[in-house]
């Protein structure tokens, strides 16, 4: 009973992340992708929907029970389903991630999504997760959630969220754009190509050379 509570959470969100779509309102029913065109447009071509069945509209195994790979530096996975993964998304403002974090401190690191509000459901586990508003005040709104709980990331802005338990945790995420994009806070400052000017990182943090230096030396 309660994973089917959770599961109506999760849908829930996926509703109300659709109803605030950030993405243009399609102009027909649907529009699956045609990932092999080589036409470029804003999104992707439409597939003749004569030829459409029902597989184009399905994606499968996204919440089951293999656990995805967490054994990297940051200790976790993000299992994206955009339009390019799931092209009968195209069009329809919304795409989801399942996100997996190790034991022990598992991290999704600071990041944010250009392009999309993120509604986020804890599926299993304890999670700690926070957002920061934008200057001047930069104010940082976080809190630990537990299995079944919903938290709101708004559009653009930067957060993070971070396993507590000893075991595994899993969530789900809505997200209000096929294509949200993703800003990964110190790869894309630190690891930039090409790299982001030496002077510039060490005026914009207030530190010298040597660890400036040591952070690039991460990302590399």
């Amino acid at each position: 009973m309660a994973s089917q509570v959770i599961l109506g959470i999760a849908i829930l969100s996926l509703a109300l992340v659709q109803a605030f779509a950030y993405d243009p309102s399609p102009l027909q029913d649907f529009c699956v992708a045609d990932t092999k065109s080589k036409v470029i447009v804003n999104g992707f071509v439409c597939k003749d929907p004569n030829t459409l069945v029902s597989e184009d509209f399905l994606f499968r195994g996204l919440l089951n029970d293999v656990r995805r790979n967490t054994n990297n530096r940051v200790g976790s996975n993000v299992t994206t389903v955009n339009a390019d993964a799931f092209p009968g998304l195209n069009t329809l403002g919304i795409s989801l991630a399942r996100i997996d974090y190790a034991p022990y401190g598992g991290l999704n690191p600071p990041h944010n999504h250009p392009r999309a509000t993120e509604v986020l459901t804890v599926i299993e586990g304890t999670l700690h997760v926070g957002f920061i508003a934008s200057n001047p005040a930069n104010r940082f709104f976080q809190k630990v959630l537990q299995k079944g709980d919903v938290f709101v990331f708004p559009f653009g802005m930067i957060h993070f969220q971070m396993n507590l338990g000893k075991t595994p945790a899993v969530a789900l995420s809505a997200l209000s754009s096929q294509n949200p994009g993703v800003v990964t806070i110190a790869n894309a400052v630190f690891g930039s190509n090409p790299r982001v000017s030496k002077e510039v990182l060490k005026r914009a943090f207030q530190v010298d050379d040597k660890v400036v230096a040591q952070l690039m030396a991460q990302f590399n």
